[in-house]
């Protein structure tokens, strides 16, 4: 999981802007298969803005305000299931608080119940 972290807060610190949608999306394809198994209340809800999130970055031209309210939406997510973690609880933090001030709060957001339905990978086994 470490080396999620350390991708994603490079990609975030040297600006989202600057990272390929493509790679935007395998980035968001490992964290779905992480978050895979994971039993935390509030888990579900991020493997769908993942989702939504991934389907957006695969996308010839993605919906830059709707990337922009995914990110916002999966910082909060992530924020607030940092305390439940068993671990990792200050780079969670860290990560949410990141993926917060790159998206753009759109509190009028629209679920994407068809990306949740069909996550692009598998869970691996471990």
């Amino acid at each position: 999981m470490a080396v999620k972290f350390a991708g994603t807060m490079n990609a975030i610190n040297r600006g989202l802007d600057a990272t390929k949608p493509a790679k935007g999306a395998d980035m968001v394809e490992d964290w779905e298969a992480a978050l895979a198994d994971v039993e935390i209340a509030g888990a579900k809800g991020i493997l769908r803005d993942l989702a939504s999130l991934r389907k957006q970055l695969e996308k010839e031209t993605p919906d830059a305000d709707r990337v922009h309210a995914l990110l916002h939406r999966l910082g909060t997510a992530t924020t607030k299931i940092a305390d439940k973690s068993d671990k990792s609880q200050d780079k969670l933090k860290t990560l949410g608080q990141a993926l917060t001030e790159a998206g753009e709060d759109s509190p009028d957001e629209e679920e994407d119940t068809e990306a949740a339905a069909s996550p692009k990978r598998a869970r691996k086994k471990a």
